[in-house]
């Protein structure tokens, strides 16, 4: 459950910065130190969201990063959004390298159970480092009790293996990535 801190000094209201930041009264604005300091205080207490309004500024800090909340950011003015970016929020989270790019993936067929060997007793069709053809089997998916072999559709070398041995299996699923 997260902590949440609000104060809002006009319920309900959603808006953005309704001035350019100045207090008309005092003709003063915050200042990126201020924003700093209100950003320190808002972790330190352990709050994921903080809200604050008055007649003259919004001010909305969120530790939480999503895509949606990029578009209104965007949008917002110039102190609003570098609250937003201060240390409260969190970075946005790094995309993942795709190991398997450029590798042929063989898929399951159909939803059942797979197995890399023809029996318990016996060696697996294939494994890593194996050389296969198009018509080569390299596995079997057992679905309603029917053995179905599972052929490469493919020329060139397993280089990964995505499923254990008895694992169930849905369509689609990668189950080989194979190197041309």
């Amino acid at each position: 459950m997260s902590e949440t801190g609000s104060a809002a000094a006009e319920e309900g209201k959603v808006g953005e910065k309704k001035d350019t930041g100045k207090d008309a009264s005092t003709g003063q604005s915050f200042d990126m130190d201020e924003l700093q300091s209100l950003a320190a205080l808002v972790n330190e207490h352990g709050f994921t969201d903080f809200e604050f309004e008055n007649e003259n500024i919004r001010v909305k800090m969120s530790k939480a990063a999503t895509v949606v909340a990029a578009p209104a950011m965007m949008a917002a003015p110039p102190a609003v959004q570098a609250a937003s970016t201060s240390p409260v929020a969190s970075a946005a989270p790094e995309v993942p390298v795709d190991e398997d790019a450029g590798l042929f993936k063989i898929t399951s067929p159909i939803v059942g159970t797979f197995y890399r060997s023809p029996g318990p007793d016996k060696p697996p069709f294939v494994s890593e480092g194996s050389s296969v053809s198009a018509e080569s089997v390299v596995c079997i998916v057992e679905a309603m009790k029917l053995m179905n072999e599972i052929q490469a559709e493919t020329s060139g070398t397993i280089v990964k293996v995505y499923v254990e041995n008895g694992q169930p299996v849905e369509f689609g699923q990668p189950l080989f990535g194979v190197k041309s």
